[in-house]
C-alpha cells in the first residue's frame, strides 16, 4: 500500500515545542483544511493525549505513532513532525528518545486500519529510513526525503548491475523457461540499499523478498509484487520457506507452479545462487491443496504477523535471555474444548482493536507475556483471545524429531484436534516451527545464531 497518498507536503513539519501535548497540537494544526467540520483541534487533542495515558504511543527507535479514529469522509489523514531534540511528557523518559512523530488520523469506518499501522510501524523498524529522515539539513529536504519514504521509494546508492549480476539474472530467465516456472523471486537482501533490476522478466511474475518494505528498486516496474520477510541469518535463501509460505497463503504463488530463486550472501552486493523449487513437492507435507492452506477464518496478514513476532523471538529472545513459546490461530469456539488457563488471562476486558496483533502496539506485550507458561491463543481476525492457556488436545502419538518436548508435541496435538495453525519457537535453539494437521514444517533451522 502506497501511503504517500494520505501526506502533503504542507504537513511535514519541523516541531518547534519541548511538551509531547504541544507537540502534537502543532502537528493538528498543520491540518486544519482538512479535518473534518465538527472535529476541533482541541476536541481531537483530547482524544490523543486519553490514548496516550492509556497506552504509549511510542514505537521505539525513536518514533511516536499517536493515532486516533473519527468520523470524517476521508479514509485516512496523516502529518509528520521532526523534533531532533526529544520531547518532555509527565517526567516519563522514553518520551526524550522521541525524533519523529507521526500522526495518524483514520475514518471509523476505515476497515484497513490497523493493517495501515502495522505498515507504518514496519517502515519505521528500518533504522536508515529514520536516520536520514532525522538528518536532513533542511525542512525542504525533510519533506521530499519522507514522501519518498512513504511512497516506498528509498535513496539508492551507487548502482549494483555489475556484469556477473547481469549474468545472473538472464541465466535465471533461461533457467525459469527451461523448468517451467512461472514465477521468479529475487532475494534483495543481498544487497545493501536495495537490489535494483536491469530490466523486466517480462514472461514471469517478479517478486522480491526483503527484510524491508521500502527496499523498492527504483526500477518498480520491474517488481509485480513485495514479500516482507525478516532475514535470520547471512546464510542464502535464509527467508526462502517463510517467503513461500507468505506468497502461498496471500495468493501471490500458487501451489501447483514452480518458482526460480535468485540470491547471494547477505549484503554482499552479488548475486551468486540459483534455485528452482517445487512448491507442492516442497510444502506436501503441510499443505495439501490451495484452498485448505489456512484455516477457515484466518486472514493472511495474521499469520504473517505472528511469523514475524515469533521470529523475532527466535532470534533475539526476551532481554537476553532464550523464551519458548506457543501460538494457536484459529476459531475461537473451535480451540475452546482444548484449552483452560494456567493464569488469570492479561488479555481480558480490553477492547478487540487494543489487543488485535496486527496493532504494531501489540509486539512488546506479546513479547513480554512470551514467557509465560502457555500458549497465546489467537482468532483469526488477530485478536489476541488468552495468553497462558493449557492445551489438553487428545494425544496422537505422533513422534517428536529428537530436541522437540512437550510444547511441540502440544501443538502438533491441537492442530490435529481442530482447524488451526500452531507456531512454535523453541527455548534452547530458537527454531520456529509451523503445525498443520499434525504436519511440522520448520521456518527457522536449529543452526541460527542468536544475537545474545
Amino acid at each position: 500500500m502506497r501511503l504517500d497518498r494520505y501526506i502533503a507536503k504542507s504537513r511535514i513539519i519541523d516541531i518547534k515545542s519541548k511538551q509531547l501535548p504541544d507537540a502534537f497540537g502543532e502537528l493538528l494544526d498543520a491540518c486544519p483544511s482538512v479535518l473534518p467540520e465538527k472535529q476541533s483541534s482541541a476536541k481531537l487533542l483530547k482524544s490523543l493525549l486519553e490514548r496516550e495515558k492509556t497506552m504509549t504511543t511510542y514505537l521505539g527507535n525513536g518514533v511516536a505513532l499517536p493515532h486516533v479514529k473519527l468520523p470524517m469522509k476521508r479514509p485516512y489523514i496523516f502529518a509528520l513532525g521532526r523534533c531532533p531534540e526529544g520531547l518532555e511528557y509527565e517526567g516519563m523518559v522514553e518520551y526524550e528518545e522521541i525524533r519523529l512523530i507521526f500522526l495518524l488520523l483514520a475514518s471509523d469506518k476505515e476497515k484497513s486500519y490497523l493493517n495501515v499501522l502495522a505498515s507504518l510501524a514496519r517502515l519505521f523498524q528500518d533504522t536508515a529510513v529514520i536516520s536520514r529522515l532525522v538528518e536532513t539539513p533542511d525542512l525542504k529536504t525533510f519533506r521530499e526525503e519522507s514522501i519518498q519514504a512513504f511512497g516506498g521509494v528509498a535513496t539508492r546508492s551507487e548502482p549494483k548491475n555489475n556484469k556477473f549480476n547481469r549474468l545472473i539474472l538472464k541465466e535465471a530467465e533461461k533457467v525459469a523457461k527451461g523448468a517451467e516456472c512461472s514465477s521468479i523471486l529475487i532475494f534483495g537482501d543481498a544487497f545493501a540499499g536495495g537490489v535494483e533490476l536491469p530490466h523486466d522478466f517480462s514472461q514471469f511474475k517478479t517478486i522480491l523478498v526483503t527484510q524491508s518494505s521500502t527496499e523498492v528498486s527504483q526500477g518498480e516496474h520491474a517488481i509485480n509484487d513485495v514479500i516482507t520477510v525478516r532475514s535470520f541469518s547471512n546464510a542464502r535463501l535464509s527467508q526462502l520457506r517463510s517467503a513461500v509460505l507468505i506468497g502461498l497463503t496471500r495468493g501471490i504463488i500458487k501451489y501447483n507452479e514452480k518458482i526460480c530463486c535468485v540470491s547471494g550472501i547477505a549484503q554482499s552486493n552479488q548475486f551468486d545462487t540459483l534455485v528452482v523449487v517445487d512448491v507442492e513437492r516442497e510444502f506436501e507435507a503441510v499443505f495439501t491443496k490451495q484452498r485448505n492452506m489456512l484455516p477457515a477464518g484466518v486472514k493472511p496478514e495474521v499469520l504473517e504477523r505472528i511469523l514475524a513476532i515469533a521470529t523475532e523471538l527466535g532470534l533475539e529472545g526476551r532481554e537476553g535471555r532464550p523464551v519458548g513459546c506457543l501460538f494457536v490461530l484459529g476459531q475461537a469456539e473451535s480451540l475452546k474444548p482444548f484449552t483452560k488457563p494456567l493464569v488469570l488471562n492479561p488479555f481480558f476486558g480490553y477492547k478487540e482493536e487494543d489487543r488485535n496483533i496486527l496493532n504494531p502496539f501489540m509486539d512488546e506485550t506479546v513479547k513480554e507475556f512470551s514467557s509465560i507458561d502457555g500458549a497465546f491463543i489467537i482468532r483469526g481476525d488477530g485478536v489476541l483471545e488468552a495468553a497462558g492457556s493449557l492445551i489438553h488436545a487428545p494425544d496422537f502419538h505422533q513422534e517428536m524429531p529428537s530436541g522437540l518436548g512437550t510444547r511441540h508435541a502440544a501443538a502438533a496435538a491441537i492442530s490435529m484436534a481442530t482447524d488451526c495453525i500452531a507456531i512454535t519457537v523453541s527455548a534452547s535453539s530458537g527454531q520456529v516451527t509451523l503445525f498443520r494437521r499434525g504436519q511440522m514444517l520448520p521456518l527457522i533451522e536449529k543452526s541460527v545464531e542468536r544475537t545474545f
